[in-house]
């Protein structure tokens, strides 16, 4: 730090002045400190420092193009972990430090906006899950929920998610510029057509389970979930702890993929086509590249394959 001071002055002081008033003001250094340690070779923490630094500096600056990677969403933890990960091994607390040094921060969410409305005409399923968001295996525990994303062309695009509660695997997705029920009777089908391609179907016993808006809770969502083979499961109302897994990814794709500054935008939405581009962007970067705490610090993807093998073998 002293050799940091004396070079931010050295081209208004001499190195000999400066070495006085600091000694006056009780810091001793002598000059001939000051150029041994300009002529050291630099530390091998140093030299560390400085890899880890391009390293972080390549996840959380903008590249040529003006736009960051989708890792510059993460915090210390996961880059950390996204570090090791790519075989440059470093202890969490230099990335931390490192982070800190050069005013690097994680994404952070904020509070949204309450979409699903409940109808109060319409039967509900029970709650099968009472607030216990984990299952044995992928494919078990289907949770939904859908949100909004305002358009600067006026108005709002819905998306709706279906996630697996195994690995925090997206399982579909779907897109609109209406509530109607049939958008998020489309995401439940795409999350089990995509079961039954991975060769592992919904089987019996498996649950969806949502919140209690009208959409979830109308007599052809019931019906859809009957073709499929899932049991419904329906949260009470106005309770958002009783959909939180659902809850929790909607806040991600929030403040990930959908806010202003994202990495997956690059410019403004003005239509359901921009929307569905950055969202299906954003799933792909989550289910195959998003470090999750949930599993270890893996993809989902990852976590739902290791547990495929484990099962064949």
């Amino acid at each position: 730090m002293i050799v940091r001071f004396i070079d931010a002055f050295r081209h208004v002081f001499s190195v000999q002045a400066i070495c006085r008033a600091l000694s006056a003001h009780h810091v001793p250094v002598a000059p001939r400190t000051y150029w041994a340690a300009k002529s050291r070779p630099p530390s091998r923490r140093a030299l560390k420092d400085a890899l880890v630094t391009r390293w972080l500096a390549a996840m959380f600056e903008p590249g040529p193009d003006g736009r960051r990677k989708p890792e510059s969403l993460y915090g210390a933890v996961k880059a950390w972990a996204h570090l090791n990960r790519h075989g440059l091994r470093v202890a969490r607390c230099t990335v931390e430090r490192l982070m800190r040094a050069n005013g690097w921060r994680g994404n952070t969410r904020r509070r949204t906006a309450r979409t699903t409305v409940p109808d109060p005409g319409n039967p509900r399923f029970p709650d099968l899950v009472g607030r216990n968001f984990k299952a044995a295996a992928p494919g078990r525990l289907l949770v939904a929920d859908f949100t909004y994303v305002p358009l600067v062309t006026g108005g709002f695009a819905y998306v709706a998610l279906v996630i697996d509660a195994f690995a925090g695997t997206i399982r579909g997705w779907e897109a609109t510029l209406s509530k109607e029920t049939a958008f998020v009777q489309r995401a439940i089908a795409q999350a089990c057509a995509q079961l039954r391609r991975l060769g592992h179907p919904v089987t019996l016993g498996a649950v969806h389970h949502s919140d209690a808006g009208s959409q979830y809770t109308s007599l052809r969502f019931a019906q859809t979930l009957l073709l499929e083979g899932l049991a419904g499961s329906v949260g009470s109302a106005g309770d958002a702890l009783d959909n939180a897994l659902a809850e929790t990814t909607i806040g991600l794709y929030k403040a990930e993929c959908a806010r202003d500054g994202s990495p997956f935008r690059d410019g403004p939405l003005r239509s359901r086509g921009d929307v569905e581009k950055i969202t299906a962007a954003w799933v792909h970067w989550y289910n195959t590249g998003r470090l999750m705490h949930r599993t270890g610090l893996l993809p989902p993807a990852e976590a739902d394959a290791a547990y495929w093998a484990s099962q064949q073998a």
